[in-house]
């Protein structure tokens, strides 16, 4: 350390020695928020000098350019793409996202402390800086089945690596509540390593958003409307700025940003397919969205940068200014910021040279798929001629449903999926340990005409989940799912018309990232002919499964009512 910075300051002194010289662009100053002239040099992967340099190793011509912080991803799940950490590393940096913070539960619960390993190991071979949060809930409830479960001393030893910078969302808020010892351990073990612990407080009342900040967890992804992120904000909660594939967060908060408090908002993803975030990117495109619907381009930058690097303490990230990691864009304007050059820890980026390395795969990571057979009696729904039944809603852009309550088709005293009324069936197969355990449901706004899909892609669990029209068509993606140990799965009058292979722990897969978007876009292409829903309903489908969001889901338990906190049946009383 004393060398490196020895280093710094003799090069401070002498700019003509530094590994690169930017010259003549505009630098976007995330801390006053300005813009002003001048060039920037950097040495051994940071930025050392701001001013007016003439000569070095390599020079950068920016004229009439701006030279601006890297994105910093605030809060996403890399098992969620689909791909493995070092191929979404490539996937991302195209669109100036050099740092993200993610949090590795997915795999957790289907491998425990292996999985986060797995992640730990491959993120080495990224090109962006991956920083992991260990997974606080695992599993997320007691009242689903998943792969593994992780107690303090499990996450303990993984709080000195040096990618490791706290503890993931807190979604279990009734331990938190109740003060329960393990769950307090989790967050006082965090903070004893001076690092910091995330929130999950989805449709949480005031009350206990005053419970959470009082038990230190300082940050907070799922706010959905601005009266929701301002009351945050009151009670020094930073808010993450959602916009995912099915959450999209933005708009609605975006009215609670002003001049005075956007120091305590940056931008999050969460949720985001392979497909949209190779065309689109993350946070880059939530800043571009922001300034698009009025966003000051200034505050959208440093709420996607520094904002992040505060919020996560990232003391070296965020900003262009020297001592700061020399991951720097150089964007044409400040309304679309589409970066011209990348540089990332100090060297300029060649998009077209770079070829990831792997991490090997666990063999519990990659055989995660064991099932018990889910025959036609498994998915029967009994209902009375008449009975009303209680229906998962899906809202658009949302990850919260609604309860409905509805006449529905039966057909000798079972359920049977309407497409006119828009009501399918859905069931989800516990997949980790061949209990042979199925919950059943409805579900409604999947707008599918024909035929079943389904994946292992099912949040925070991932067991089976499938929807469909019929139960002929449910068996065969199911059955398919099986065979190639995890993936989604389209079927329809008795065959596979298109499937994704997912073998990393049944959600991700081991190809290049390019070759996984074909894939999913022949899936998108097939599914188009089924469903009138324009929305990625393989998303949807995923988060159907999550019952710590409201308001009602389904597990392999059951019908779930987040609400009360309890399994519910299908079936009314008449």
């Amino acid at each position: 350390m004393i060398q490196s910075l020895k280093t710094f300051i003799h090069t401070a002194q002498h700019p003509e020695e530094a590994d690169i010289i930017i010259q003549n662009g505009l630098i976007v100053d995330v801390f006053s928020l300005e813009t002003y002239e001048a060039d920037v040099a950097v040495k051994d992967g940071y930025i050392i000098g701001i001013g007016t340099y003439k000569e070095g190793k390599t020079i950068i011509n920016a004229a009439g350019k701006y030279v601006m912080p890297g994105f910093i991803d605030g809060h996403i799940h890399i098992e969620s793409t689909m791909v493995t950490p070092a191929e979404f590393s490539r996937a991302l940096l195209k669109h100036g996202v050099t740092t993200v913070i993610t949090d590795p539960h997915e795999i957790a619960n289907i491998a425990g402390a292996e999985g986060i390993q797995y992640m730990l190991q491959d993120s080495k071979y990224a090109e962006i800086d991956i920083m992991m949060k260990m997974p606080s809930c695992v599993p997320a409830t007691p009242f689903e089945q998943n792969g593994a479960a992780l107690k303090a001393d499990d996450l303990r030893p993984f709080l000195s690596h040096q990618n490791v910078i706290g503890l993931a969302e807190v979604m279990d808020y009734p331990s938190v509540l109740q003060a329960d010892n393990e769950m307090l351990e989790k967050i006082s073990m965090t903070i004893e390593h001076g690092l910091t612990v995330d929130g999950h407080a989805a449709g949480l009342s005031t009350d206990a958003l005053n419970v959470y900040s009082a038990a230190l967890i300082r940050n907070d992804h799922e706010a959905v409307t601005a009266n929701e992120a301002k009351d945050r904000v009151r009670r020094g909660i930073h808010v993450l700025v959602r916009e995912g594939s099915a959450a999209k967060d933005l708009l609605a908060i975006l009215p609670a940003i002003t001049e005075r408090n956007s120091t305590r908002f940056s931008f999050c993803t969460d949720d985001k397919h392979l497909d949209e975030l190779a065309e689109e990117g993350t946070v880059n495109y939530a800043a571009r969205l922001a300034i698009k619907n009025g966003l000051d381009p200034l505050i959208a930058i440093q709420m996607a940068t520094l904002n992040n690097a505060v919020c996560h303490q990232l003391k070296d990230k965020g900003a262009i200014a020297p001592g700061y990691s020399a991951d720097v864009l150089i964007v044409e304007n400040l309304n679309e910021l589409r970066p011209s050059t990348i540089v990332k820890n100090g060297k300029v980026v060649d998009l077209n040279t770079l070829q990831a390395k792997h991490a090997e795969i666990p063999a519990l990571v990659k055989e995660s798929v064991k099932m018990k057979k889910v025959d036609k009696r498994s998915l029967e729904i009994p209902l009375q001629d008449g009975q009303k039944a209680m229906i998962i809603e899906v809202l658009p852009g949302k990850l919260i449903t609604n309860k409905l309550i509805e006449d529905v088709k039966i057909n000798e005293g079972f359920f049977e999926a309407d497409v006119v009324r828009d009501q399918l069936k859905i069931a989800v197969c516990e997949r980790h340990h061949a209990t042979g355990s199925v919950g059943v449901g409805i579900v409604k706004g999947l707008k599918l005409k024909s035929g079943a899909i389904a994946s292992t892609v099912a949040h925070d669990s991932h067991n089976l989940v499938v929807a469909g029209t019929n139960d002929e068509d449910m068996l065969v993606a199911i059955e398919a799912i099986e065979q190639m140990q995890g993936g989604l799965v389209i079927a329809d009058k008795g065959q596979v018309l298109a499937s994704v292979p997912l073998r990393v722990g049944g959600i991700m897969s081991e190809k290049p990232y390019e070759e996984v978007v074909k894939e999913l876009h022949q899936l998108h292409e097939k599914l188009s002919s089924l469903s009138e829903e324009t929305q990625n309903i393989f998303m949807i489908l995923s988060f159907l499964c999550l019952p710590v969001i409201p308001s009602l889901k389904l597990t392999d338990q059951g019908l779930f009512d987040v609400d009360s906190f309890q399994h519910i049946g299908v079936g009314l009383k008449a």
